[in-house]
């Protein structure tokens, strides 16, 4: 009676139990998430975010959780579910920016102006993935998202798929993310390809100092700028400038350890699982991801190149006194970016020391992603 007892039960547990209803779609995916968490933890790929991400991949692909199902019928949705709203409402990005801002220092911008210029440039990659898309058959609203992957900016990434294509969410992140960690790996090839070694040995004078009362006031200026020039971005500009203003005004240190620690620690966590929840077999397992995945990697290696070149002008209008190389740190990956500049540079010359000097255009980057994508949300949003 009692073994009875104990295979009924078994049988139950096997008929409730996911292994009857995995596709190999869902199986497919499971293994990729595993790959990227491989990724994450023994490459070390961005993993503050390539972890969650593949994480909340894995969780939505194990069949009959519900663990990313909306509400029905009265039911309570999911749990990943709720913390997708962050995502839909377009709260998390903006506050991953507040973090960002106030770990953020502008005074290489502020000290070299024309930097403003080489993180603009580092755009061109986003208008060219744009028109490749289009031509490849892709919505004005798709393409404008997976464009901006080329800005190097998963937050902005997120935002304006969110925004413009929810359905191709989490190829667009994951495909932002990944080229983001491969930043080290991309760049250097195109920037010995586009430079000589006479104009990767220059080096450049040292920055002026900063006053603190031109630090206060830079944050203040550009979300007014920014915000009056392009509206639909004030939440990404407000935010990161906000959290600048946090560090800079040196009356609210416990809220600006709060937004560069424990706040964006949080944020990133939601919004990378829930991101990668949204990565289910239906919706990733297609030609258009694969297309989405290398448009990204044309916007990243465009974008590098955009900014290397403007950076030659410089080169050639400053007779020598602008190294290009610190043009590629125009994308927004900080300070990755600015990093990479910083080791081809001391390759060539091993007692330069262009750190400071790309920071300018990596900080640029920033405001520059954000702006390129308020101009894709003003002519294609609705």
């Amino acid at each position: 009676m009692f073994l009875d007892m104990m295979l009924n039960a078994f049988k139950d547990i096997i008929k409730t139990s996911g292994f009857l209803y995995m596709t190999w779609g869902q199986f497919i995916m499971i293994l990729v998430s595993l790959v990227l968490i491989y990724l994450a933890i023994v490459k070390q790929f961005e993993p503050l975010l390539l972890l969650p991400i593949s994480f909340g991949m894995l969780l939505a692909n194990l069949p009959i959780t519900g663990i990313m199902d909306a509400p029905k019928d009265g039911h309570m949705g999911g749990l990943l579910w709720y913390l997708y709203q962050g995502v839909e409402k377009e709260i998390y990005p903006p506050l991953i920016f507040l973090g960002v801002g106030a770990m953020t220092d502008f005074g290489p911008l502020i000290a070299n102006p024309s930097s403003i210029i080489l993180g603009a440039a580092a755009q061109f990659g986003v208008f060219m993935a744009f028109l490749v898309a289009l031509l490849l058959g892709f919505t004005p609203e798709e393409a404008a998202s997976i464009g901006i992957i080329g800005g190097a900016d998963g937050p902005t990434s997120i935002y304006l798929a969110s925004k413009l294509a929810p359905h191709r969410l989490s190829a667009i992140a994951v495909a932002s993310y990944s080229y983001m960690a491969l930043v080290p790996l991309i760049q250097p090839p195109i920037m010995k390809l586009l430079t000589t070694k006479e104009e990767r040995m220059v080096k450049m004078d040292q920055l002026r100092k900063v006053s603190k009362a031109e630090k206060i006031i830079f944050p203040i200026v550009v979300t007014i700028l920014v915000s009056l020039l392009l509206p639909s971005v004030a939440p990404l500009i407000g935010m990161l400038m906000l959290g600048n203003l946090f560090r800079e005004s040196g009356v609210v240190n416990r809220l600006s350890d709060t937004a560069q620690n424990a706040m964006i620690n949080i944020i990133t966590i939601f919004l990378g699982v829930t991101v990668g929840a949204t990565a289910n077999a239906k919706s990733f397992l297609n030609f258009e991801t694969i297309a989405i995945t290398a448009l990204g990697l044309v916007a990243f290696s465009f974008s590098t190149a955009g900014g290397v070149l403007l950076g030659k002008l410089m080169y050639k209008v400053t007779k020598g006194k602008v190294n290009p190389l610190i043009g590629s740190a125009g994308v927004s990956a900080v300070p990755m970016a600015a990093r990479v500049s910083q080791v081809v540079g001391q390759k060539e010359n091993p007692s330069n020391f262009l750190l400071m000097h790309a920071m300018g255009p990596n900080v640029a980057g920033v405001i520059g992603t954000a702006v390129a994508a308020g101009v894709l949300l003003t002519l294609f949003g609705r």
